[in-house]
């Protein structure tokens, strides 16, 4: 049983006439019959007799008109509730996250989002591989968007959007031997004890790269996957590290040495090839490039 069938059932009952309710509900008098008709077919039942030059509901009818009335507001209160929503974006997007967002200030585009969008869902995920494993999960379809520190991708399944560009900056202890200097070197780091971060990170490649083209061999004496928590190493002089510039300022009691010649971490935005499928998560990219200072 279709509404469709209880719309034009209605019709016949208000007109007692085919052809005037066939013009009343626009449609063609033969489709109009042919609707009722399986309709009193599925019943297993006549809701009009048909026997006479004028149409009368019977009384199996006149029963039935008033629960398809009912049906038939019911449907319309139901379209009804949901037109406040109608252009609303519905939906999830699940957004890969890094350590550091640089110059994106990612929760308070979070905050507009919601505001504006309060019935998109956003899934904030960390990788413990990092920007690789944001980079695989894009590509294999498991996360609509991601802030990534690798500037690009071999695969074609995905797209780069960059969103900010800083400096990276030798990171120590107000007394090490090397705060002082205005400019720090790769070289200078040679044999010393150094805190890495996993493989798969941006920042990780970006100096492993360094290092190589400076044929510089620091000891990793600490890979850690927080950057709290090669603050705390430095303060305690274990070692030291290189940061995005906008990481290494959330410790104003360490030190921190440009570097010579500089080195640059990079932030992107990616999504699936050519561009965000959903609505809601294209809706995400424009905030979050909304928020970038500068």
């Amino acid at each position: 049983m279709e509404l469709r069938q209880l719309e034009h059932f209605v019709a016949v009952a208000a007109e007692m006439n085919f052809s005037r309710a066939a013009q009343q509900i626009h449609v063609v008098q033969s489709a109009l019959s042919v609707s009722v008709g399986r309709l009193e077919k599925e019943l297993g039942i006549e809701l009009f007799d048909r026997s006479k030059r004028q149409i009368a509901l019977t009384a199996p009818g006149e029963a039935f008109l008033q629960h398809a009335r009912d049906v038939i507001r019911t449907a319309h209160r139901a379209r009804v509730s949901v037109e406040d929503y109608r252009e609303q974006l519905t939906g999830t997007v699940t957004l890969g996250t890094l350590m550091s967002w640089g110059t994106l200030n990612l929760p308070a585009a979070l905050q507009e989002f919601r505001r504006l969008n309060p019935m998109v869902t956003v899934r904030l995920r960390q990788s413990l591989t990092g920007s690789a494993g944001h980079l695989d999960a894009i590509a294999d379809g498991k996360m609509d968007l991601a802030l990534v520190s690798i500037s690009s991708s071999p695969s074609r399944l995905v797209s780069f959007q960059q969103l900010t560009e800083e400096p990276m900056v030798f990171v120590c202890e107000p007394t090490h031997a090397l705060a002082q200097r205005h400019h720090v070197q790769l070289a200078d780091l040679d044999g010393q004890d150094f805190i890495h971060f996993p493989q798969g990170w941006g920042i990780r490649r970006r100096l492993d790269a360094g290092f190589s083209d400076a044929g510089v061999h620091p000891v990793n004496a600490y890979e850690v996957a927080d950057y709290a928590i090669a603050a705390e190493l430095i303060r305690y002089r274990l070692a030291t590290t290189v940061l995005p510039i906008s990481a290494a300022n959330r410790f104003p009691d360490l030190h921190t040495v440009p570097l010579n010649p500089p080195l640059t971490w990079t932030l992107s935005l990616v999504s699936a090839a050519p561009e965000p499928s959903s609505r809601a998560a294209k809706a995400l990219v424009d905030t979050l490039t909304r928020h970038v200072d500068g």
